[in-house]
């Protein structure tokens, strides 16, 4: 008996490695696969047919399109004066001019332009927040730094819904404007509002990356330099910043990724009319026109594995060492300076960008024509009842999230520990396991959700039989494979700080590796694991790229579908449904704060 035990954990961890990654192929790459084959196969051969079609289409890449059959128009396409889209569905909607010349973008051009300005804003609105943290002690300050870490747990969806309870037509902002007499301001549906909305989800993640770098700047640089007869502006300028500059150009990079890929808050604050290639996407699904989705999906891929590459290649040169003396922080509260006045009211910025959209939700979600009610929530419940079989069924979406979020835990935390046990192992091919472990990154849900619709939910040959799955099965797939990169981020780092003589001494009294794995690295990797399994709890309840795309037709919607459903009849609801799903949220977030210390990227 004994010696089937120890040949059973002699093997244990290898099979768990080979299935893992045999899971995630089936997952994720298979899926994924499928896209990529709908863009370059055709009648049974490889073909660039389908990719060139896309590449040279005006309507996809504007005047570079146009460049393949006359180059000379690159020469005549920057016209001195005001900005407008050349893309059929952008000129029938925009109507608003801005100050920057007529490039002719194309649909990618217009992703690609405002993820820029939704780069620019979030690093505007992310560093201020990312100097006061750095700089400032003050009550809150670890809490407040936790907080950082939302864009993450967040759902994207919850985000259009506060915009849209604080910026729409019947929204708080202009019901205080008409209380004071004046004309209402329309942002939904312009590109203004997808910038600030950005700027929302992702000032914080600039916040989070700069503010490390910060607090690891030796005090004695800028010391030595103001020695020397530098001003403090010229100390910041020439020392500070330098040391700062790779931090800001990664939180940059991460958020220009982001919002190239954003997808719900896009599809809820411009539609069609501002549409990204994300929602162009999801619009070809739903007109079941999977070619043209394929290869739009499939150029979005590359590029933005192209960049995700770039990122992760400068995080590793530009990764540095703690500072041995960080500058001491400085009280918040005390005699009112240019400093501290600078910083507060920064601080009135942040509950204006920040803290209203969320008030806006819960305040929409308990008032009614007639003031304060409960009617919205009651809808939900009574909805349940009375919804026909093709709509939308309120406590069903919940039920369905809490079920697919549980589901994807049992998927996602084995999933992402073992990854993360294989990339802290110094043997050949881990780094190359870590590598393909976090693809899913830089991979948009759209895209997987798509792969999985193709690959799975329609069916597959295999054997001379076809293997189907429903479509919940695939939500959950899709929520696993979004959700274990977070627990292999979260675990990896405790496991490369164990004390390796510990675990070798075990390993010369006689305990196998498996035996090892059990009684020594995962009990002090525990908080970890809890921190990672809130977060993939979290990001599945939130999950609405690929659900969308997966629930279509059927039953197994999820509360940020629901909530996208319900924006299209009336706010109410939807702003109820959004309270809830931020109660589940928020509670997945005390689990992080607490036991995770903020940790996920």
């Amino acid at each position: 008996m004994t010696a089937t035990r120890e040949r059973f954990e002699s093997v244990a961890l290898p099979l768990a490695a080979v299935g893992t990654v045999l899971l995630l192929t089936v997952l994720f790459y298979y899926p994924v696969g499928r896209v990529l084959s709908e863009a370059v196969w055709r009648d049974s051969g490889l073909t660039a047919e389908p990719l060139a079609e896309v590449l040279t289409d005006p309507f996809f890449f504007g005047v570079v399109a146009q460049a393949f059959e006359d180059p000379s128009i690159l020469w005549t396409a920057i016209e001195p004066h005001t900005f407008r889209l050349s893309v059929p569905f952008v000129d029938a909607a925009i109507a608003l001019n801005y100050p920057f010349p007529d490039y002719r973008l194309g649909l990618f051009g217009f992703t690609a332009y405002q993820a820029f300005l939704s780069t620019l804003a979030s690093v505007a609105l992310g560093l201020p927040g990312a100097y006061v943290l750095a700089r400032f002690e003050f009550p809150g300050r670890k809490t407040i730094r936790s907080l950082t870490a939302v864009p993450f747990v967040m759902p994207s969806i919850m985000v259009a819904i506060g915009f849209i309870a604080t910026f729409g037509r019947n929204g708080v902002v202009n019901d205080v404007l008409l209380a004071l007499g004046l004309p209402r301001i329309e942002l939904l549906y312009t590109l203004p509002i997808i910038v600030l909305a950005h700027a929302f989800y992702d000032a914080p993640l600039v916040a989070r990356v700069t503010a490390t770098a910060w607090e690891g700047v030796d005090a004695s640089t800028a010391e030595t330099a103001r020695s020397l007869g530098a001003s403090p502006r010229r100390a910041f300028v020439d020392v500070v910043l330098p040391q700062l500059l790779p931090a800001i150009l990664t939180g940059a990079l991460l958020t220009f990724i982001f919002s190239f890929m954003s997808f719900a808050i896009v599809l809820a604050l411009g539609g069609l009319s501002l549409a990204t290639v994300e929602v162009w996407v999801y619009h070809r699904v739903n007109q079941l026109d999977y070619a043209t989705a394929s290869s739009l999906a499939t150029l979005e891929m590359l590029f933005s594995l192209l960049l995700t590459y770039a990122y992760l290649r400068y995080e590793a040169r530009q990764r540095a060492e703690s500072a041995s003396r960080p500058a001491p922080r400085k009280r918040l509260f005390g005699a009112l300076n240019l400093d501290r006045l600078a910083v507060w009211g920064y601080v009135v910025v942040v509950l204006v960008v920040f803290v209203t959209p969320m008030a806006s939700m819960i305040l929409e979600s308990i008032t009614g024509p007639n003031g304060l009610t409960l009617d919205y929530y009651r809808f939900l419940v009574t909805r349940q009842a009375e919804a026909a079989e093709f709509q939308i069924k309120p406590l069903t979406a919940v039920q369905n999230s809490l079920l697919y979020g549980v589901a994807s835990l049992a998927i996602a935390v084995p999933m992402g520990v073992l990854l993360a046990i294989v990339s802290t192992r110094d043997v050949p091919g881990s780094k190359l396991v870590d590598t393909l472990s976090m693809a899913p990154f830089a991979v948009s849900g759209v895209v997987v959700g798509l792969g999985l619709l193709q690959g799975l939910v329609f069916g597959t040959e295999l054997l001379g039989y076809r293997i189907t799955v429903t479509g919940a099965v695939a939500v959950v797939a899709a929520h696993a494979v979004g959700a274990y990169p977070f627990v292999t981020r979260n675990v990896a780092p405790l496991l490369a700080t164990i004390d390796r003589s510990v675990v070798e001494s075990a390993r010369t009294l006689g305990a196998s590796r498996f035996r090892v794995l059990l009684d020594i690295e995962l009990p002090q990797v525990f908080a970890g694991v809890v921190a990672g399994a809130a977060f993939a709890f979290a990001i599945s309840i939130g999950e609405f790229d690929s659900t969308v795309i997966l629930a279509s037709g059927s039953s197994a919607y999820t509360m940020p579908v629901a909530i996208e459903r319900f924006l299209g009849r009336r706010l109410g609801p939807a702003t109820a449904m959004g309270c809830v799903l931020l109660a589940v949220t928020a509670a997945s977030f005390v689990v992080i704060d607490r036991l995770g210390d903020g940790r996920g990227m």
